[in-house]
C-alpha cells in the first residue's frame, strides 16, 4: 500500500487531517500522539525499573591488566595466573565499591605447586602491581599464642611495618604465608596433646584469615599489659597460602583410581601422572588440614613443574632474569658477558634433570661463572674484555679459563 491511500494512523485510527504529524512505513503508519503516548509509557516503566548504576572500575584492577603483567615476570602457568588475576580483581573491587544491600565476602587464596614453580613469585609480584603493602610469613616459624616463637599476629605487626605504621594502608594489603603444608597435622585424628607448630597454628589462624580485630604492639615485639596497641582489622587483608603439599598426588591418586582386588584387577601403570588441579578438599583433609582451615580459601590454584622451554624463557624474556642480572655485574668490571642459545638450553636442561625449577637456575649459572668471577681481576689485566659462554663450558666450567686465560694455572679443589 503506498503513502498515499494511508489516511490514517493505524494504531488510533486518527485522520491525518487530525494529527500534526503522520509517520509512514512499510505499509503502516502512526501519529504524533501515538509517539507521544509510547515515550510517557517508556519513561513511566524506566522509573519503576531504573537502570542498575555502572560504578567506573580502575583499570589497574582488570583482571586481564593483572595477568598483563604477571606474563612480564612468570613464565607458563597461565591457568593459574588467570585465576589470580581474577581473584584478586574481585578482592580489590569488593573493597573499593561496598554496597549497603550485598555482603561481598573476601576469597582468599591457596596455592599449590612443586618447589620453584613460582609460588610466592606470583603473590610477590601481584603485590608490586598493586603497590600495596606485601609480607611473606614462613608457616614453619609460627606457633600458637603464648608459645616460643612468632605468634600469627607477628604477620600482621609486619605488614603494618611495611606500610609506616599507616593503619588503612595495612589493612589493603597482602599477606603470603609460605610452607603452609608443613603445619599440617600427623593424622586425621584429633591430637590429645597441643601440636603447637600445626593443628594448633592452623586453629590459630582460623579468625584472622577470615577477618578479625586484632590488637598488636606498636613497637612490633611481643604483646605486653602495659604497652601501646594498634588494632587492626583483617576482614579487607587478602590472605595467599602456598606451599608444595609434597605427597598429596599420591592421595588424589587414591581417591581417583580407586582399588581392586581378585582376578583381573585393573592396574594403572605407576608412570600415570596425577594433575594437582583434581584436588579436593577432602583430600586436602587426608594430608593433614583441619576443614576448617580449607573452608577459608574460596580459590585453589594449582601449578606444575617449569619445562625446559619455559625455563629458557625465564632466562631470557622475564624482567630481571638471571642471565641479564649477571651481565650487569660483570659489565661492572668493564667486561662483556654473553651466552650461546645451546648454554642456556643446556642449563634450562639442567634444572629440568634436577628438578629444581626456576630457583635452581641462579644456582646452575652460578657454577658456571664462579671460575670466571673469581678471576675477574686476571682478565682485565690480560685484556680479556669479552667473554661468551658455550654448552662445553656449562659441561666443564673450568675450560673458561683454559681458553680465556691459557697462563693461569688452575687449582683443582682438594
Amino acid at each position: 500500500m503506498s503513502e498515499n491511500k494511508i489516511s490514517s494512523c493505524s494504531f488510533c485510527g486518527s485522520s491525518k487531517d487530525d494529527v500534526s504529524k503522520l509517520i509512514f512505513s512499510e505499509g503502516v503508519a502512526i501519529c504524533s500522539g501515538c509517539i507521544e503516548l509510547c515515550n510517557q509509557l517508556i519513561a513511566a516503566e524506566t522509573s519503576l525499573h531504573p537502570a542498575p548504576d555502572v560504578v567506573e572500575t580502575d583499570n589497574k584492577l582488570d583482571a586481564y591488566s593483572i595477568k598483563e603483567y604477571l606474563d612480564q615476570y612468570v613464565i607458563g602457568q597461565d591457568n593459574a595466573k588467570e585465576v589470580l588475576s581474577v581473584a584478586i580483581s574481585n578482592h580489590y573491587k569488593r573493597i573499593n565499591n561496598p554496597s549497603k544491600d550485598i555482603q561481598v565476602h573476601k576469597g582468599n587464596l591457596l596455592i599449590i605447586g612443586p618447589s620453584a614453580s613460582g609460588k610466592s613469585l606470583l603473590a610477590k609480584t601481584a603485590a608490586k602491581y598493586l603497590d600495596v603493602p606485601f609480607v611473606i610469613a614462613d608457616a614453619t616459624s609460627l606457633t600458637e599464642a603464648g608459645y616460643v616463637g612468632e605468634d600469627v599476629e607477628f604477620m600482621i605487626s609486619m605488614l603494618l611495618s611495611l606500610a609506616d605504621n599507616d593503619v588503612s594502608k595495612a589493612e589493603r594489603g597482602i599477606v603470603f604465608i609460605d610452607e603452609i603444608d608443613k603445619i599440617s597435622r600427623k593424622s586425621e585424628g584429633a591430637s590429645i596433646t597441643r601440636d603447637v607448630s600445626g593443628e594448633g597454628v592452623q586453629q590459630a589462624l582460623l579468625k584472622l584469615i577470615e577477618g578479625t580485630k586484632c590488637r598488636i604492639s606498636t613497637t612490633g615485639k611481643r604483646k605486653h599489659p602495659q604497652g601501646d596497641m594498634i588494632e587492626i582489622d583483617t576482614k579487607n587483608i587478602l590472605f595467599i597460602a602456598g606451599g608444595a603439599f609434597v605427597g598429596l598426588d599420591n592421595i588424589i591418586k587414591s581417591r581417583t583410581s580407586g582399588s581392586s582386588i581378585g582376578f583381573g584387577p585393573s592396574v594403572r601403570a605407576k608412570t600415570d601422572k596425577v594433575e594437582l588441579n583434581n584436588v579436593i578438599p577432602e583430600d586436602m583433609t587426608k594430608f593433614g588440614m583441619i576443614p576448617e582451615f580449607i573452608g577459608r580459601f574460596s580459590t585453589i590454584v594449582t601449578l606444575s613443574n617449569l619445562t625446559t622451554d619455559q625455563l629458557v624463557e625465564v632466562l631470557t624474556n622475564v624482567k630481571n632474569n638471571f642471565i641479564d642480572q649477571y651481565k650487569y655485574l660483570f659489565s661492572l668490571d668493564g667486561i662483556s658477558l654473553s651466552f650461546t642459545d645451546a648454554a642456556i638450553r643446556k642449563i634450562s636442561q639442567n634444572c629440568t634433570d634436577l628438578k629444581s625449577g626456576a630457583r635452581g637456575l641462579q644456582t646452575e649459572i652460578e657454577r658456571v661463572l664462579m671460575k670466571p668471577m673469581f678471576h675477574m681481576k686476571l682478565f682485565k689485566e690480560h685484556g680479556v674484555f669479552h667473554i661468551t659462554i658455550d654448552e662445553k663450558h656449562v659441561n666443564d666450567p673450568a675450560l673458561i679459563i683454559r681458553e680465556y686465560l691459557p697462563m693461569v694455572k688452575l687449582i683443582d679443589p682438594k
